[in-house]
């Protein structure tokens, strides 16, 4: 019988649990998969915009909600607010039995650099949106560019069925659109140098964050940078295992 792996932290962000696209179900078999010390929800769990907008909450979503709700008595749980799930921002520095509500976090690790020398790394860990210069002075701007996004998650699904009947693989059009106007504004890398000096504003050697659905593993200007990505096309987390390595996880 295989043993499963027990990991010391795993952050995950980006569900949007609400909308048709995020993947509850292949989240729950994550879980299952993968116990852990801690569990870091790192913002946009429940997709508050899109449930503002109509979109419901389905069962498969509520027993992802329930799922957590149990895990906590075993795991510590931080839910870190993110600007889809902002509704919890009121209760941020409040307990609900396990599961503490945050605005952030630092994880402190210990690595060991050689032979048998250990240093201690923090890495400051935060959803995103506060360097996100659409979200802090057009939030106006990022909720109609959500609601783009969502109209090209719904484009490809269908243009996955054609492509599914014809026999072909699955290909993300909303990724290729999505990357392609990032990459032409110079957004992401923007975003992660701001993340990284955010980090050093904090005193971490590294950065946790989601929000913009690309995960990323690389050292920028002599700090760690790691982006959990999402469970919604790019099904990612970031992992940390026993000797204190991180990994991004592809489902």
């Amino acid at each position: 019988m295989e043993t499963i792996k027990q990991y010391k932290a795993i952050i995950v962000s980006d569900l949007h649990l609400g909308t048709k696209d995020s993947k509850a179900k292949e989240f729950l078999q994550f879980l299952e998969s993968h116990p852990t010390d801690i569990l870091i929800l790192n913002g946009d769990i429940v997709d508050g915009w899109a449930i503002k907008r109509g979109a419901k909450l389905k069962k498969h979503h509520i027993k992802v909600l329930v799922k957590l709700i149990r895990y906590s008595k075993k795991t510590q749980i931080i839910w870190v607010r993110g600007n889809h799930d902002e509704f919890i921002r009121e209760f941020v520095g409040l307990n609900f039995g396990n599961i503490e509500i945050r605005e952030d976090y630092i994880l402190e690790t210990r690595q060991l650099v050689s032979n048998d020398e250990y240093i201690n790394k923090n890495y400051y860990i935060f959803h995103g949106d506060i360097i996100d210069v659409f979200i802090t002075k057009y939030k106006w701007l990022a909720k109609i560019g959500s609601v783009g996004y969502d109209f090209a998650l719904w484009i490809n699904r269908w243009y996955n069925k054609y492509r599914g009947w014809r026999g072909l693989p699955y290909k993300s059009i909303s990724k290729d659109i999505k990357a392609g106007v990032k990459s032409a504004t110079n957004y992401i890398n923007d975003f992660e140098i701001n993340a990284i000096k955010l980090a050093q504003k904090n005193n971490c050697y590294g950065v946790i964050c989601g929000h913009i659905h690309q995960p990323a593993d690389r050292i920028i200007d002599n700090a760690h940078y790691l982006n959990s990505g999402d469970f919604v096309e790019n099904r990612t987390a970031i992992l940390l295992d026993s000797d204190s390595k991180f990994s991004v996880f592809y489902l």
